[in-house]
């Protein structure tokens, strides 16, 4: 069975390229995911489409309207039994990879895009989960609608060509990825590590733990507080909390 994702917009056209291209085009032909745009405006009764209105109070811009939104769940929830309902909000649950592995497990999922100045407060007494792409202001949900589905559509069965780049990809073991490298093995002046090319499969999956915790330390010192850490990499860690490089820790370097 596919993944069905179910994207509420008033700018359905915004996600045809999306859909044409890449991993999530792969998926789709492999039958992996499912991904329908429900037009709001295909849900109004007046004869201007109108999804949205004032805010009762004042205030400024508009409200996406409860009753578009409403009846187009209505709609799906005749062609799925259990939709799991998201909506793109700056203050939701923030997108992780652990968010997008448990969205790979579902099978129907709804997203609705907020616009203008958001969504009537009552739509939320559908929603299973408000969440965020980051703290910073988006035009409307498009953009971080796309991000949810490309990020959980590439954890799927057989989407990618090799398993692997699934375990070394950043954040699928809570830290972030290793450098890599291609041909020439110079490049105005900048050599390809010699590791890299000795042949060791065993000295090389080193390097590249200690330096995915490297580059953790340097740049994403928090995530190394959640991860999984085995004693080798806390004693690489070790290492590397005293400036110590790759060599030092293969040659067991004393360190205080």
């Amino acid at each position: 069975m596919s993944l069905r994702f179910f994207v509420f917009t008033i700018f359905p056209d915004f996600f045809e390229c999306f859909k044409n291209f890449g991993i999530v085009n792969k998926a789709i032909k492999l039958g992996k995911v499912q991904i329908q745009t429900i037009n709001l405006r295909d849900f109004t009764e007046d004869k201007h489409r109108t999804v949205d209105d004032v805010v009762y109070g004042g205030g400024p811009g508009m409200l996406l309207k409860p009753e578009p939104i409403f009846k187009a769940y209505d709609y799906i929830k005749t062609v799925s039994k259990n939709p799991y309902v998201i909506i793109t909000e700056p203050w939701g649950r923030k997108f992780d990879q652990n968010f997008a592995k448990e969205l790979s497990q579902k099978e129907d999922i709804v997203i609705i895009c907020g616009r203008y100045e958001g969504v009537d407060e009552r739509v939320k007494t559908i929603v299973d989960e408000e969440v965020s792409i980051g703290d910073f202001i988006l035009s409307g949900g498009e953009p971080a609608a796309t991000v949810i589905m490309d990020s959980t559509i590439r954890l799927l069965p057989d989407v990618l060509s090799e398993k692997e780049s699934l375990t070394v990809d950043s954040f699928s073991d809570g830290l972030l990825g290793y450098p890599n490298y291609t041909r020439p093995p110079e490049f105005r002046g900048m050599k390809v590590p010699e590791v890299l090319m000795s042949g060791n499969h065993k000295l090389i999956a080193l390097w590249r733990r200690f330096q995915q915790l490297k580059k953790t330390y340097e740049k994403r010192p928090d995530l190394l507080e959640k991860a999984n850490l085995s004693v080798e990499d806390k004693k690489m860690l070790n290492y590397i909390y005293k400036g110590k490089d790759f060599e030092a820790y293969l040659k067991g370097e004393k360190i205080d």
